[in-house]
This record gives C-alpha cells, structure tokens and sequence, in this order.
C-alpha cells in the first residue's frame, strides 16, 4: 500500500480537524522545537510498541520527523501494523517551520537546554543517543597526569561531557611544558597544573566537575583518588606509579587506560584484569619487571616530538569514552603502538599470565609494596 505524503499546511488542517500528529523525532531533536500540539514519540519506540502510544487503529495519524524520510518509514511500520489512516509529512519540521505555520520549545532548565545543545552531535549517533550522553554526565574519570598525556585527553573527555574528572599531579607549571602539555599556558607558569588544568577546563566545559588531587601519588593515598572512578585513565611518566595504579586497580576491580611515549613513539592499552580476572591481562603481565632507568629515560632526559602525547593521549581518551558507554572493542588484550616517525600502528596481542603475582585468577591481593624501590633494583 502506497503511503499518502501531505503539505505541511494540509497537516496542519487535518491537525485541527482531529488527527493525531506525531513527531518520530528523538526527544533532542524536539527540544529544539517542534510542531504544535504534536504528540512526540521518537520512531524507534513507536515502532516497537505502536499501541502504546496510539491505541486506536482506526484514527487518523499524520507523522512529521525532520525532513519526511523517518516519517515514513515509521507510516510503513504502523500501515503493516494493521492502521488505516496514515500520512507523512512532506519536508518535515524544516519545511513546516519554512511555511511560517507555528512551533512550540518544550520548557527547559538552563543545563537542560545547554545539555541538547552542547551534545547535539553525540545525540544523533543512534549508538550513544540521549542514554549514552546522560550516561557520560554520570561518569567520574580519575586522570593521573596533567601534563603531556593527561592534557589531550582531559580537553576531549570534558569536551565529550563526562561530569567528574578527578586530575591528580603534585606539579606546577613550568615553561619547558607548554611545547606539548596543551592544558596550560604563559600566564599560568608556576601554578599548580591540577588549578592549571581546571581553569582551562572549566572554561570549555563549565558543567564538568573538575576535582583536583594535588599530591604525589603513593599507596596511601591512591585509592581515595580512584575507589569512585568509572575509569582510571594513565597518564604517569614514571614506572613506580604505574605499578601501583595497575595494582590498586586491578584490587578494586576498575579498568585502566594506560598510555606511554618516549621520542617519537607511544603506546596504547587498556588493562582490565580487575574486572576479568584470568581473561584480560594488567600491565605486570606486560611488563613483569620494569626495565633499568638507563633503557627508559622520561621526556626530560630523553626528549619527545611534540604532538605525540596528542596522538596517544586522545587514542586513550577515546577508550575512556568506549569504556563508560559500552561500545565498541576496547584495548583489553591489545597493545597498540605508534611510531610517528614511520606514521605506522602496530598492534600486539596481549596474553594474562597465570602466573601474575598481582592479576592472577584466584589470587588474594598481595599488598602493596615500596614501588620506588622495586623500580630501582631491577
């Protein structure tokens, strides 16, 4: 059955006469404004429920979406369904509101209205949607490392709207920074790079929660920073912090993104032996023993291009963002590296060792240990 397609102005008559009109848009598309007196039920769900939402099988139904395409789809849906009286609006909402015929903006909250706006571009990725927006606003994001990694990917992750980001680093701001640590600037050299990284934060993003940890990181005190976290996200320049990050994470059951550079090159994984035990490996499984200091100068003994902690960083936050929507494949089990010099990826499969003092399935938790120490005698 060929499905009838109308005017605007013609809904708008059989609107007044009594047919129902429904917007099959998504609720952040209505929020922008919408047919009068529409009834608004996003496609998806009238789809899969029609009578739930009009019980009368013989009314008559006109749909509108945006352009006319969704409106009839979902007219084929409800047709199939046993309606008799369907009709899709030719042009949609963008062609009622060209003909001048009148619109209603649903009432909004401020952050409500900051929020469909902000967002707009997450909500039409049918994979994240209102749901996965609401969700990032919800997440809280431990970040150790406001410097050259921790930069990138707190921009995109703030960006990207995840409502808590926890930033810990006992720093301050020094010039030889700003060549790659792009959350900082001139005027705030000297200054705390957690109250650095705040200010530029909250002036992207000024309904992100921006805590700040201005301490050195030790055993105890790591997991005050990460027992809330959704995600623990890696951006450490030394091995003793990483050993202890991977343990306390792997204790309390939280996935880290790990990340590393050095010159011209840079690593990316994601190590969730917490959460799945024997399946995913942690980073002692990659790195049994830390290598002598002489193999693994940082970047100020050793140097590093610029824009690689950009590259990595954002690959990081990238799994971040994965990781508290539930999408995609993440990095678990998978080290990726990047060699900027080659413009080259190479990834590694990565196995969990039965025998890992930390990760192992079935193995108590052995306690933290002197990680500055263990580094310095291997």
């Amino acid at each position: 059955m060929s499905i009838e397609r109308i005017s605007p102005a013609q809904a708008r008559q059989r609107q007044q006469a009594g047919a129902v009109l429904v917007d099959v848009r998504e609720a952040h598309e209505r929020a922008a404004g919408h047919a009068e007196d529409a009834v608004g039920v996003a496609k998806d769900a009238l789809e899969a429920d029609p009578r739930a939402s009009l019980p009368d099988p013989a009314a008559e139904i006109v749909l509108i979406c945006q352009s006319g395409a969704r409106s009839l789809r979902a007219a084929q849906t409800l047709i199939q369904a046993g309606y008799l009286r369907v009709a899709s609006v030719d042009g949609g909402t963008t062609r009622w509101l060209a003909e001048g015929l009148p619109m209603a903006v649903p009432e909004q909250s401020d952050e409500e209205r900051d929020f469909y706006d902000r967002y707009s571009r997450h909500l039409r990725l049918p994979e994240v949607g209102e749901a996965g927006q609401r969700k990032l606003r919800a997440a809280r994001v431990a970040m150790v490392g406001a410097g050259g990694l921790g930069s990138p990917a707190a921009f995109y992750l703030a960006a990207a709207g995840i409502g808590t980001l926890v930033l810990a680093d006992d720093d301050v701001v020094d010039r030889s920074n700003l060549q790659r640590q792009i959350l900082h600037s001139e005027e705030r050299i000297g200054m705390a790079k957690v109250e650095s990284a705040r200010i530029a934060l909250s002036a992207l993003n000024p309904r992100v929660r921006v805590e700040t940890f201005a301490e050195r990181i030790s055993s105890d005190n790591v997991e005050r920073l990460i027992a809330d976290a959704d995600v623990v996200f890696d951006g450490a320049d030394n091995f003793p912090v990483r050993y202890l990050l991977n343990d306390a994470c792997v204790k309390l059951a939280k996935p880290l993104v790990y990340g590393a550079i050095h010159r011209f090159e840079g690593q990316v994984s994601v190590f969730d032996a917490g959460r799945h035990r024997g399946a995913c490996p942690c980073y002692r499984c990659l790195f049994p023993e830390p290598p002598p200091p002489e193999a693994a100068p940082n970047c100020a003994e050793a140097g590093v291009l610029g824009v690689l902690p950009g590259v990595v960083g954002l690959i990081q936050a990238t799994e971040v963002v994965k990781l508290i929507l539930g999408l995609g494949e993440s990095l678990a089990g998978r080290l990726l590296n990047f060699d900027a010099l080659g413009m080259r990826f190479r990834e590694t499969r990565l196995r969990p060792d039965p025998q890992c003092p930390v990760c192992a399935a079935g193995r108590e938790f052995p306690g933290y240990i002197d990680y500055h120490a263990f580094c310095a005698t291997q």
